[in-house]
């Protein structure tokens, strides 16, 4: 049973570095381009103490909604008691990174305008739904002798070797 109930309380794994990957963060973290109504993954820096969000953010993805000079203010989803509350965060910039949660999203509508501007061109009909994975088609396998033949294999008859 742990007996502290610190802000960082039972962090030990999850505000730890990496094997060979300590120290500051890059200078690239400070340049990152972020603007309001990007998705960011809050993900704690554990190098960097100012501006930490709280261990139950660490992980999880939000909306930009404000951009200051050091910090980004993002919304985040948290349930609470059965219910669904959106909180407002804010949080240095070295403990975001950029999403990927709406990439496979923006691919996907890229290649339906472009199959729309196709069958446009062409004049036909486009599904652009989204479809199951149909079953694999039958087959026949062929057999291991080669030559075609069956082969019927018979149990042998019990005998008593007493």
């Amino acid at each position: 049973m742990p007996h502290s109930f610190g802000v960082r309380a039972r962090t030990r794994h999850m505000f730890a570095k990496k094997f060979r990957q300590h120290g500051m963060p890059h200078l690239s973290q400070y340049m990152l381009p972020v603007k309001v109504g990007d998705y960011v993954d809050i993900f704690a820096n554990p190098s960097i103490h100012k501006g930490m969000p709280h261990k139950h953010y660490h992980g999880r993805t939000g909306i930009v909604f404000n951009v200051t000079k050091s910090s980004v203010g993002v919304r985040v989803n948290k349930y609470v008691n059965g219910r669904i509350l959106e909180k407002r965060i804010h949080v240095r910039i070295e403990h975001i990174r950029p999403s990927k949660c709406q990439k496979e999203i923006i691919s996907r509508v890229k290649a339906n305008e472009a199959a729309k501007k196709a069958a446009r061109e062409g004049g036909e009909q486009v599904d652009l739904k989204r479809h199951p994975n149909k079953p694999k088609e039958g087959y026949f396998l062929a057999a291991p002798g080669g030559d075609g033949t069956v082969t019927t294999i018979q149990p042998l008859p019990f005998s008593d070797l007493v």
